[in-house]
């Protein structure tokens, strides 16, 4: 006979000794149907080797066993604690408090117990009830959170290790019917967070004794199981849970009185809820939302990120809460929610504007790093923090040196993404970063290169070192190596324009090869209103000619061009000695989505302000027409305001201008 059967004999054996009540039936264990359980063989109760193999590799050997069906039978009857005449939940609930009063001294030395291990050897030498079992459990999670994740490795294993692990959770799994619905919820989810394998006979008993109690779990309880069904992977008896908390919840949604539990539930069932549970979530968070705390805000934000859920009422309450409290909350956090808002496309002026203001009056208590992290966010979300922006702006010129080289990429993109009028610091902050940048070039990636020319080109600046070593011979050949992707196409199609359109005065003259340009040729598409609106305005304008969708130096897409001849010009015939380009004026009109502006303005940037720095050179008159302004207006208001654009000479003076002209 195998030596791990013997040993649970002889246990079982002792046990029916020790305890010679009458014997009753556990349902729950009786009740376990997951297909991971083995009826015919042995099933392990905390899936030692998966688990120890994760956290070793040294670990081989599969302990703690428990049997199939004939064996699940014995243990319910040897291990029942019911008397004859089974007590009563009242008297149960009576003992148990008795019992802890009874026992505080091991309350005590277990408080004083800093590991797993230490709550092993306490559970060796006394043996808890059915409540301090639970207490147990939670001691060894919570021992473990503030550990490094190389210690909590190295005690997780010594805690699978321990001879004592595998009698904790056999009386675990006896106890369970006598638990306390908190004490199971609070023992479920601390041997998941130990690691104890999912398919395990332990936690597939707590799964199903907890399916056979939901209806009587509190908001408490229920937060709890919401809490470890979010870190189980799917399964059979985890789905089944899943669903059932979510009729429970649904039905209960009223009564809910605690914002941290309607949290954990929208956490739990946000994502695939059903609309109508979504809305009434929604509801019920607005309702409480004068119960909101800071952190209450802040937790909030995280978890409608997490879950995608995107409510503007729900979010403009958190935006004000956080507000209203910026000096309390430390960069991690606030950081965090910009990232927050950010996957969830919601952005508020106020808030944003709020956050560089703070960020600027306390900036000597941010990091470098920090700082650049400040500003990677708002370029994320597409505000420019004019506010942030000129003091950084004073400290790179003060002292370039102190950047590294990731935090000099990020910078560049900030900046060149913005587009933040730098007035008559812009050369001094140039030549910083050129400076800064020049001493990382032996150190520097070719794709580094390439981002780093790609950003500076975009803000007309060209070092002549940088250029110099990304288009010598061996950059390129390494780059072509490595096969050229859409993107890297896309940025030497930048830097290539920029040479030939800026021409700026460099040692020598820089040609960026065709072979590494891709094929630039853009597929424009014609906007169907905009084209509308366009041909009723020039309908009765004799002298203006329409061009739509004109594609520029193989690169830039014009929706359309308006040729009509400059004011109080003499027409052009043959016998004039004025050209036709000299006596008319080329408008290039373009429509621009909002994110091609600073959010919350009307300044460009990033492609949009290189392509309005190009077309002038090219000697057009840009008129940018916004995805809000053809959005909102009739078709009617929609003809008015063009011809307003383009032809204002004929506009009405009251007539108020949308849109602008770029001069």
């Amino acid at each position: 006979m195998n030596i791990w059967v013997t040993n649970d004999i002889i246990k079982w054996c002792l046990c029916c000794r020790r305890f010679p009540w009458k014997r009753t039936s556990i349902p729950v264990l009786a009740s376990i149907k997951d297909s991971s359980l083995s009826r015919n063989g042995f099933t392990g109760l905390w899936g030692g080797r998966l688990n120890q193999s994760c956290l070793s590799g040294t670990l081989s050997t599969t302990r703690f066993y428990s049997y199939g069906e004939k064996h699940n039978e014995g243990l319910k009857d040897s291990n029942s604690l019911a008397t004859e005449n089974s007590l009563s939940t009242d008297e149960l609930n009576k003992t148990a408090s008795e019992q802890s009063q009874r026992t505080s001294p091991f309350l005590e030395l277990l408080r004083r117990c800093s590991s797993p291990s230490d709550v092993l050897d306490l559970t060796s030498k006394y043996a808890p009830t059915n409540r301090q079992i639970s207490q147990c459990l939670s001691r060894m999670w919570f021992s473990t959170k503030k550990m490094s994740d190389e210690q909590r490795r190295y005690e997780l294993q010594l805690m699978f290790e321990h001879p004592e692990f595998e009698n904790l959770l056999q009386r675990a799994t006896r106890s369970i019917q006598y638990m306390g619905n908190e004490d199971v919820a609070y023992s479920l989810l601390s041997v998941v967070s130990l690691g104890v394998a999912q398919h395990s006979r332990v936690i597939q008993t707590f799964l199903r004794t907890c399916q056979e109690r939901l209806n009587d779990f509190d908001e408490k309880a229920l937060s709890m199981l919401a809490s470890v069904l979010e870190r189980m992977k799917a399964s059979q008896n985890v789905n089944a849970l899943k669903e059932g908390m979510r009729l429970v919840v649904e039905v209960r949604l009223p009564e809910i009185q605690n914002v941290l539990t309607l949290q954990t539930m929208m956490r739990l069932l946000g994502r695939d809820a059903p609309r109508e549970l979504k809305q009434k979530l929604e509801r019920k968070a607005l309702s409480m939302s004068d119960q909101f705390s800071l952190p209450n805000a802040q937790h909030m934000t995280f978890i409608m990120a997490a879950v995608g859920f995107h409510s503007k009422p729900l979010l403009k309450v958190c935006s004000d809460k956080i507000k209203e409290n910026l000096h309390h909350i430390p960069f991690n956090i606030l950081y965090n929610i910009m990232q927050s808002y950010k996957e969830l496309l919601y952005r508020d002026t106020d808030l944003l504007t709020s956050i560089s203001d703070h960020v600027a009056s306390t900036f000597d208590i941010w990091t470098d790093k920090q700082l650049v992290f400040f500003l990677s966010a708002f370029k994320d979300l597409l505000f420019c923090p004019t506010s942030l922006m000129e003091p950084y702006t004073e400290k790179v010129i003060a002292n370039p040196d102190a950047l590294t080289l990731k935090h000099l990429m990020s910078v560049l993109a900030t900046y060149s993404s913005l587009n933040y009028d730098l007035r008559h610091q812009r050369q001094a902050f140039l030549d910083s970063l050129s400076h800064a940048l020049i001493s990382y070039l032996p150190k520097m990636s070719e794709l580094e290169l390439l981002k780093a020319a790609y950003y500076l080109c975009g803000m007309n600046h060209f070092p002549s070192a940088l250029l110099e070593q990304l288009l010598s011979s061996s950059t390129l050949e390494q780059l072509a190596s490595t096969s050229l992707t859409k993107s890297k196409e896309r940025m030497f199609q930048r830097v290539d324009i920029c040479l030939r359109l800026d021409r700026p005065p460099l040692p020598q003259p820089l040609i960026v090869p065709p072979s590494v340009l891709g094929s630039p040729t853009p597929n424009p598409s014609v906007n169907p209103r905009l084209s509308n609106s366009l041909q009723r305005v020039l309908a009765d304008q004799a002298n203006a000619t329409l061009q739509e969708m004109l594609v520029v130096e193989n690169f830039y897409v014009i929706d359309a061009v308006v040729t009509k001849p400059l004011p109080n010009q003499p027409c052009v015939t043959e016998t004039s000695s004025v050209s036709p380009a000299e006596s008319s004026q080329r408008i290039a009109v373009i429509y621009t989505p909002n994110s091609s502006y600073c959010f919350g303005t009307s300044q460009p940037r990033g492609a949009l302000t290189l392509q309005i720095r190009h077309l002038k050179i090219l000697g057009y008159t840009p008129v940018l027409v916004t995805e809000e302004l053809l959005q909102s207006l009739s078709e009617e208001e929609m003809t008015e305001k063009l011809r307003g654009l383009i032809f204002p000479e004929d506009a009405s003076e009251t007539q108020p201008q949308v849109g602008h002209v770029e001069s």
